[in-house]
This record gives structure tokens, C-alpha cells and sequence, in this order.
């Protein structure tokens, strides 16, 4: 039986325009790690894209690789990260930031984001503490964009957090696993100039937004933190045939294909969710990305899942589930229309 799949955004392989440059390059012979023409490119194009000429830029073979290199690089020993609860970080990392000694400070999410008020009042609590060098020290601020439900943050609430982490001597960082679609959204007033003016480091993803592997990581103001290129292959996160990263992110990163890509993906996810409106099926969260959260009876659910993949999410009360569809950049109209009729 023909299963649509609906589960995650990474579940193509590749942008034609990447695998057809790949393959044109397959058999040149390029330097290793990162030091080629095409990383070069690659880098000096996100730069512009960033608004950021002396950027650092480096590219990591995924987003837990990434998430981890960061924060060990940006952390001292005794510092930990506050996250939103329902942060990646905190719930599907596979304890990747604890194993390198740092501890998920959490806050609660609302929406999938921290405020900015409860972020103050949790810093203003612990240095009132006395005992506060008996404890893990808050040294990072991580958010997603889009968080965990497909919502984003506003350009005054990234400045908010930005503010608070001057204020404590904190870095800010982002998780841009799914960056393309946030940037892609209607809504939003979050730009990647605004991203780099505000935080201290963030990722470009790769994986989830048409190529094959990888993330670029930006540091916008460079030498903020010493050695990265030797952290990254410390942690096991730097590909020696770094050119196969340089060339898809190049890719990305020319005539707007980046964003081009991340549109179409949030044009379908708005199709899908007006026709499940449309059925009177009602959304768990207002996501104005890829991911939509929709709330169905169990039977319903139980029915759809034989001839459609999609997400389990969490279980509202004891006769419903929320589940998540997730389109991309390789989404076809006529899979979002087929799905609409099975519903």
C-alpha cells in the first residue's frame, strides 16, 4: 500500500540543482576539511546573505553535532544552558549537551519560546542566591527558530533575550535547524541580518531544508571563541570531504534558492492546514511554518496512520492525540491534496 509521508521534513534526499552540481564535481580533486574553493564561496555568500563581512562560518555534518560544538565552545566548565522545557536541546538530543558537561537549564515554553521576563526573573533569583557557587551557573540562552512547534520568535522578543544576556554576561544562541522555513513564513518580521545582529552564534540548516547533510554555523562577530575549527573535529563533527558541505550550502546560498525552497515548503504546510480547517479538524497551535499540529479523535487517528505517515505529538485528553504534519521543500501539491481526502 502507497503511504504518503507527512512524518518529518528530511525524509528526500536532495535539491536537483545540489545533486546536479555534486555530480559535476565528482571526480575533481578538492583540499580537505573545509579548505576549498567551494567552503570559500560558500562562506563569502552567506556572509552577504548575514549582513556580516567578517562572519566566522564553518560547516558541520548535522544539528545535534552542531547544537553540542556551540555550546561546549561558548560554556565554561561550570555553565550551563537555559532552554525552553520543550526545547531540542532538552527533549531530543539524547543528553548530546549533558554528555559534554553541561547542564539544560529549563524555563517554561510558551508556545515552544521563553519570555523574556521569566528569563530575568530566574537570573535575578539565582544570583540573589547565596549559595550560588554551590550551583551551575547560567551561561547560554538557547531558543530555535522555529521552536519545537513551528512558531517563531518576534524581532522585539529576540532583542528582549538579547538585552537580558548583556545584562548577565550570557551568550545567545540559535538553533536555525529548520531556519528556511522561519525565515520563509509570512508573518515574520525576523530577518538573518536581525539573527546576526542579536545573537552570538546561530546555524543555517542544511539537513531539513533541501541538501543532503550539514549545517553552517555562524559566528558573526569573529574570534569569539578560540580554535572552533579544532572543537568541531575534537567533537567528531568536522567532514573531511568538507567541499561535498561547501558546495550544497554555495548552492543553497545562490540566486535565493534558500529561500525559494523554504517558501514552497510553508506554501504547502498553508494549504494542508486550510483544508483540515475546511474539515473542522482544529489546530493545537498557531504555526505559520512547515509544521502543523492538528488535534484528532483516536479512532480517527488509528485510521489515518494505515495509509499516511505523520508525527505522534502528545495526548490532550484520554480520546484525542496531537499529531504533526510536516511538509518540505520537496513537498508535491497533489501528496497535500491526496491527504486532504483521506481525512
Amino acid at each position: 500500500m502507497d503511504i504518503l509521508r507527512f512524518d518529518s521534513d528530511y525524509m528526500e534526499g536532495v535539491h536537483p540543482e545540489i545533486l546536479r552540481r555534486l555530480s559535476e564535481i565528482n571526480f575533481e580533486k578538492n583540499k580537505a576539511y573545509g579548505l576549498d574553493r567551494y567552503c570559500d564561496s560558500a562562506k563569502q555568500k552567506i556572509r552577504e546573505a548575514c549582513g556580516t563581512p567578517g562572519a566566522e562560518v564553518y560547516f558541520l555534518v548535522g544539528g545535534t553535532q552542531t547544537n553540542a560544538v556551540a555550546i561546549n565552545a561558548f560554556l565554561e566548565p561550570y555553565e550551563g544552558v537555559v532552554a525552553a522545557e520543550t526545547g531540542h536541546i532538552n527533549q531530543h538530543e539524547a543528553g548530546a549537551i549533558e554528555a559534554g558537561g553541561h547542564k539544560v537549564i529549563t524555563l517554561p515554553q510558551h508556545d515552544g519560546k521563553i519570555a523574556a521576563d521569566e528569563l530575568r526573573e530566574m537570573l535575578r533569583r539565582f544570583y540573589a542566591d547565596e549559595a550560588r557557587l554551590h550551583m551551575v551557573r547560567p551561561g547560554m540562552v538557547y531558543i530555535s527558530h522555529p521552536t519545537e512547534y513551528g512558531t517563531l520568535y518576534t524581532a522585539n522578543e529576540l532583542r528582549g533575550l538579547r538585552r537580558i544576556c548583556d545584562e548577565y554576561g550570557m551568550a545567545l544562541y540559535l538553533d536555525g535547524a529548520r531556519l528556511g522555513y522561519g525565515l520563509a513564513a509570512p508573518s515574520t518580521d525576523l530577518t538573518l541580518p536581525l539573527i546576526a545582529e542579536n545573537c552570538d552564534a546561530f546555524y543555517i540548516g542544511g539537513t531539513k531544508v533541501g541538501a543532503l547533510f550539514g549545517e553552517a554555523l555562524v559566528i558573526p562577530r569573529a574570534g569569539r571563541v578560540k580554535q572552533m575549527f579544532t572543537r568541531i573535529k575534537r567533537q567528531g563533527a568536522l567532514l573531511a570531504k568538507g567541499w561535498l558541505l561547501g558546495l550544497q550550502f554555495d548552492t543553497l546560498f545562490t540566486d535565493g534558492l534558500y529561500y525559494k525552497i523554504s517558501a514552497r515548503a510553508v506554501k504547502m504546510a498553508e494549504k494542508l492546514e486550510q483544508g483540515l480547517c475546511a474539515k473542522g479538524y482544529p489546530m493545537y497551535i498557531n504555526s505559520p511554518t512547515n509544521q502543523k499540529f492538528v488535534v484528532l479523535e483516536d479512532e480517527v487517528m488509528r485510521e489515518l496512520s494505515k495509509r499516511v505517515g505523520f508525527c505522534f505529538w502528545e495526548k490532550p485528553d484520554e480520546g484525542h492525540t496531537v499529531v504533526r504534519f510536516a511538509t518540505s521543500w520537496a513537498t508535491k501539491e497533489e501528496d497535500v491534496e491526496r491527504l486532504l481526502l483521506l481525512v
